[in-house]
């Protein structure tokens, strides 16, 4: 791949966010004789062997809840085979078992490709007790199993990423109608993880566009509604804090987005559609050095947390699911910068504004705050290991044995279409 170098960034304390980068071509070749593109170049070359190598060191989370069958094979097509895929669904098992069938499709998937992909329900009573066994009883609900949402899936999915010894997770969506696509995503995750070689690293993709019809034309929107508010609204709040204006963030909704397992392992999540806005909110609270108090503030100040933001040229085009679906994205991401300490009365002020002007809000009502999970490095991730692979076992997969006392899993290699089922 050739990649744009980041012209610009934003620095505070230990966060720095690079500006956009634009990639000039997907694929550069395999390694060359002479090295080309270095670090004080305008584009770097990325391999074909850098990528794949950061590839076999991937899990990929794709959270599926009552997505067509054909979309979600779509999207494991266009997965790299050498990556780890993980599965987290929360599709209905009654009146129809709609997870049988998600099972079904993907086990057909694999004895085609051998890839490797770990299938589990978000509902499994064996992953409940695995987080209970581990003291993170703060994702169940009052019936003791996981409680509904795509943050509780992506915290699954991270886990089950750190339990097989990946070093990096991502996440793609399951509505997305081009394999093309999201095989371009996880390219541009690998070739961002190579540029910024660091323990505590975050890649997000800005999409290219979003095609849709217009007077029976296709129009290639660069924005979408959500998008431009929670960026302006991120971008508020550093500008704020730096003293000077920017517009540096153009990833505030990126739901494709990869991260270190240390950096997944050690950031907090919100819930709902906020779970993507709050990574910036909260590594600023956490690493920026502006606040001084709090639970976890100033930890680690000495690693630089790097967070990289890549224009795919491929578009994007899923699932339309209306009106309301976005007004609620537009709310739960202003949510996370809300009731942020870092966010000044004047900004709480323009997202009031903002949301009554669309009337989500009506005067004098307050925003509600989404709820948080606390870091999962507070876990006791033996006890989670130990418990998850015997429901494994039990379900006929292979075993995921991996010695976790040293903190630092060594890889396995799961079989195609390992389940832990209901």
């Amino acid at each position: 791949m050739r990649i744009e170098s980041p012209r610009e960034f934003e620095r505070l304390g230990a966060v720095r966010i690079y500006g956009l980068q634009k990639v000039y071509e997907l694929d550069a070749g395999p390694e060359s004789g002479s090295p080309e593109g270095g670090e004080d170049s305008v584009v770097r070359r990325v391999s074909s062997e850098a990528l794949h190598e950061i590839e076999s060191q991937m899990a990929i989370v794709v959270p599926v809840r009552n997505e067509r069958l054909k979309l979600i094979e779509g999207v494991l097509v266009g997965i790299p085979h050498d990556c780890l895929v993980i599965v987290v669904s929360n599709s209905p098992r009654a009146p129809v078992d709609k997870f049988f069938l998600e099972q079904e499709a993907i086990n057909n998937f694999c004895r085609f490709t051998r890839k490797q992909v770990m299938v589990v329900h978000q509902k499994d009573p064996a992953i409940a007790a695995a987080f209970s066994a581990a003291g993170y009883h703060d994702i169940l609900d009052d019936k003791e199993l996981v409680r509904n949402g795509k943050a509780e899936g992506m915290i699954m999915g991270s886990l089950l990423a750190k339990m097989a010894g990946r070093k990096y997770v991502g996440f793609v969506d399951s509505d997305n109608y081009f394999p093309g696509a999201v095989n371009e995503y996880v390219k541009e995750y690998a070739a961002g993880f190579c540029l910024n070689p660091s323990d505590y690293a975050m890649v997000r993709i800005s999409w290219h566009s979003k095609p849709k019809v217009v007077e029976n034309s296709l129009y290639f929107a660069k924005w979408g509604r959500s998008s431009r508010h929670s960026n302006m609204f991120l971008n508020k709040l550093v500008g704020h804090h730096t003293g000077f204006e920017t517009e540096i963030v153009k990833t505030g909704n990126a739901g494709e987005h990869a991260l270190t397992t240390d950096l997944a392992m050690s950031i907090d999540y919100a819930t709902g559609y906020a779970v993507e806005t709050f990574h910036y909110v909260h590594l600023l609270e956490k690493y920026a050095g502006i606040l001084t108090e709090g639970e976890g503030v100033g930890e680690d100040m000495h690693r630089m947390v790097k967070i990289s933001q890549i224009e795919s040229r491929n578009p994007h085009l899923h699932e339309v699911k209306g009106d309301e679906h976005v007004e609620d994205m537009i709310a739960a991401s202003l949510s996370t910068i809300y009731h942020s300490k870092l966010c000044p009365e004047s900004l709480r002020e323009e997202i009031e504004q903002d949301l009554q002007r669309r009337n989500y809000l009506k005067e004098g009502e307050q925003l509600a705050p989404m709820r948080i999970y606390k870091s999962l490095d507070r876990m006791n991730y033996d006890q989670f290991f130990a418990t998850s692979e015997a429901a494994i076992r039990a379900a006929g997969g292979t075993s995921l044995t991996v010695p976790v006392a040293s903190s630092k899993p060594s890889p396995v290699e799961p079989t195609p279409a390992e389940t832990a089922e209901d």
